[in-house]
């Protein structure tokens, strides 16, 4: 309790913490990229297996208003807001996921936690919108 009033206090503080989008380029290219493929745009290898497509990750704003849907993709990520094709956690790697929680500032100014590789896959995710 007292890491998760911590992290709501500094992002209160500073407006945010500091993300890596370098490492969030290096998630997705090893544990994203073989469904969505290394473009994102949802053509990676494993595509054709699978009963739910892939979806393209470079529309995301666009298809949500021009307004990157942040919550829900963090949602869809750590398993908040499951999806059919990823489960109730990511496949095979769910456990990358769970760290300690760092604060996100939603659009609306509200906090949400979140853990550091969920921050830093988001933060490179908002890098390559179209």
């Amino acid at each position: 309790m007292r890491m998760v009033f911590a992290a709501l206090l500094s992002v209160l503080a500073t407006g945010g913490l500091a993300q890596d989008v370098e490492m969030g380029e290096n998630l997705f290219q090893h544990f994203c990229a073989g469904c969505h493929g290394e473009d994102a745009k949802g053509g990676g290898p494993m595509a054709p297996i699978l009963l739910v497509q892939p979806a393209n990750l470079t529309t995301l704003s666009a298809r949500n208003g021009g307004e990157f849907p942040l919550e829900r993709v963090a949602g869809r990520i750590d398993g908040r807001d499951p999806i059919v094709s990823h489960g109730s956690d990511m496949p095979v790697f769910g456990w990358l996921f769970q760290d300690q929680p760092v604060a996100l500032k939603l659009p609306t100014g509200q906090p949400m936690l979140a853990t550091r590789p969920v921050v830093d896959l988001i933060t490179w995710m908002q890098t390559i919108q179209e």
